[in-house]
């Protein structure tokens, strides 16, 4: 029997799991992201007790995706300055001796709702994920959507909303997306995390307002099938409602979308969605390279 295995490499945790060659999850572990040689040290010891035939990575970024680079499955310039410019792929490649298929944490998460979750039958999908940071996948026709490397969404410009007088708390551009709605923008804005604001604290007009910013702009520039969010900030399920109409107000008319409870979903895996996704990753490579193989011999 063929087993895959599942690496969703966050900021704060990497989850790993193994599932069987009918996507069932066997095992399932959740350690703490340190620094790349202490954490890789345990996932190395998990998949040699628990032995795969590949590896799907959703990672933190950014990371390099593009083949013809030098730097193919490093990670780069990420805030985590331990981890910048650390070949994560090579690095498990060699200790697993198995194929590693990279791709970003929310690709993975994207790819795993489009191949069994929400997006399951859609031609294209847009994941955002909001938590500790705040980042987007996208798919079309069952492809990401990549350029030079992987799409930056999470940090596009938004508009201060005219009552929040927050500067934001994204290092590199302030007020950028990630910086005035993921759950470290709303701690230091408030000093409480999320699930300790009520329901009605002012906070959630803004976190729902930028959101709905996100998905007014992904909708003109990708016009996707279906737009997901996922993440802890997400837990708030309150958020939703606003941002759904908030984005009607933001579109003023101008493009007709689908009923937006169908248009903008809530992840539906039960947070399995980037291990499911990876699994997927890890099949596709495999299914690829048994039709290759045929066709040589």
């Amino acid at each position: 029997m063929t087993h895959y295995g599942a690496i969703e490499a966050g900021g704060t945790k990497f989850v790993l799991a193994v599932g069987d060659d009918q996507f069932n999850l066997l095992e399932k572990l959740s350690i703490p992201t340190r620094k790349p040689e202490e954490t890789l040290e345990e996932v190395v010891a998990f998949f040699k007790e628990h032995p795969i035939d590949a590896l799907g990575l959703g990672s933190f970024g950014p990371i390099d995706l593009n083949k013809d680079s030098e730097t193919y499955g490093w990670i780069t310039n990420t805030p985590k300055l331990a981890w910048q410019m650390f070949d994560v792929v090579g690095y498990l490649e060699k200790a697993l001796k198995v194929p590693v298929i990279p791709t970003t944490d929310v690709n993975a998460a994207c790819y795993g709702e489009y191949r069994f979750g929400v997006a399951k039958g859609k031609k294209s999908a847009v994941y955002y994920t909001v938590g500790t940071g705040i980042g987007a996948g996208a798919i079309n026709q069952g492809q990401f959507i990549s350029g030079l490397s992987h799409p930056e969404m999470g940090h596009m410009k938004v508009v201060p909303h005219p009552d929040d007088d927050f500067q934001g708390a994204c290092p590199f551009h302030g007020n950028c997306l990630e910086g005035m709605a993921s759950g470290p923008a709303i701690e230091k804005r408030t000093g409480k995390k999320g699930d300790q604001l009520s329901v009605d604290d002012p906070t959630w007009d803004f976190v729902s307002d930028y959101l709905a910013q996100a998905i007014y702009n992904t909708a003109l520039m990708l016009d996707p099938e279906v737009i997901i969010f996922g993440g802890g900030v997400m837990k708030q399920t309150h958020v939703l409602n606003k941002v759904r109409t908030l984005v009607t107000q933001y579109m003023n008319g101008y493009k007709e979308l689908p009923a937006l409870t169908d248009y903008i979903k809530l992840a539906s895996l039960n947070d399995n969605q980037g291990v499911l996704g990876c699994f997927a990753l890890a099949n596709e490579y495999l299914e690829n390279k048994k039709v290759l193989e045929s066709k040589v011999n």
